[in-house]
């Protein structure tokens, strides 16, 4: 028996099948601008300050937040991203996640802060933190610029950090990690520009093209923990002047120069511990 439809049953029926793929394109859509826009918890994957900014917005683009500290709870972690969208201060931060932040080129964004750390970072041991383009200052009154106490990796680049009463960068996890310093200007700060002293595990650091003067403590101290090479830092073309002490080691730590490196016109300039060839 051959089955007949009628011309009206075949159009209810294509017009079924429209609706459908367009609610599956929907559907679709919907699923993708949620993978791109936010972590699956709320978490937007990049968010934006502003000194026009308040907490109370979303962070994003057209309604910015005030602080990096309230931005940072409406970021996703880890992979997130907060950027400045023009000059300020922005605060303090306690960094629990990995994330960036991001000044952003050609503004003066940063963090200026009196009695307190200008960046803490506590983050989970497989966290990677990235700080980019900021000024901090801590307006002669301030702790250390950056605390580096827990994390797998912290990466600074193209920041200056000055002002401070105990150091620029401060690397004392217990666990250990890995910190980079890149075109950094690190100075007038009463202790040190870089100070690592690790817990039970070894820290490896590297400062490479940075400027690091005026400290009234070591441009570069590798503290270790009393185990040979518990604190190893790489130096490479970096300009190292104006401080009380140029180079210092102790209890085991070392300071390794990869070459390209100017120390010079410190009271004391000290010496690395090796000199190795780049390749």
């Amino acid at each position: 028996m051959v089955s007949f439809r009628s011309s009206a049953g075949r159009k209810a029926t294509k017009g079924l099948v429209a609706v459908g793929v367009s609610l599956a394109l929907v559907t679709v859509g919907f699923g993708i601008d949620r993978a791109v826009g936010t972590d699956g918890g709320g978490g937007a994957t990049r968010t934006w300050v502003s000194g026009v900014g308040d907490d109370a917005n979303p962070c994003s683009r057209t309604a910015p937040c005030k602080t990096w500290a309230g931005a940072f709870s409406k970021t996703a972690q880890p992979g997130g991203e907060i950027d400045a969208l023009d000059p300020g201060g922005f605060g303090a931060l306690t960094v629990t996640g990995g994330i960036t932040i991001n000044g952003g080129t050609g503004n003066t964004a940063g963090v200026l802060v009196a009695g307190t750390n200008g960046i803490t970072v506590a983050a989970a041991a497989g966290d990677t933190v990235i700080i980019r383009n900021l000024d901090i200052n801590g307006t002669n009154s301030g702790i250390s610029g950056i605390n580096f106490v827990s994390g797998k990796a912290l990466y600074i680049e193209n920041s200056t950090i000055e002002n401070f009463t105990v150091d620029a960068v401060h690397v004392a996890p217990t666990a250990g990690g890995t910190v980079v310093l890149k075109n950094d200007v690190l100075r007038n700060n009463t202790g040190n520009g870089v100070f690592s002293n690790p817990g039970t595990s070894p820290v490896a650091m590297v400062v490479d093209g940075c400027t690091i003067q005026g400290n009234g403590g070591a441009g570069v101290y590798a503290k270790g923990n009393n185990v040979t090479n518990s604190t190893i830092v790489d130096i490479h073309n970096n300009t190292i002047t104006g401080n009380f002490l140029g180079l210092q080691e102790s209890n085991g730590g070392s300071i390794n120069s990869l070459g390209g490196n100017v120390d010079d016109f410190n009271l004391v300039n000290g010496t690395p511990t090796t000199t190795k060839a780049t390749v």
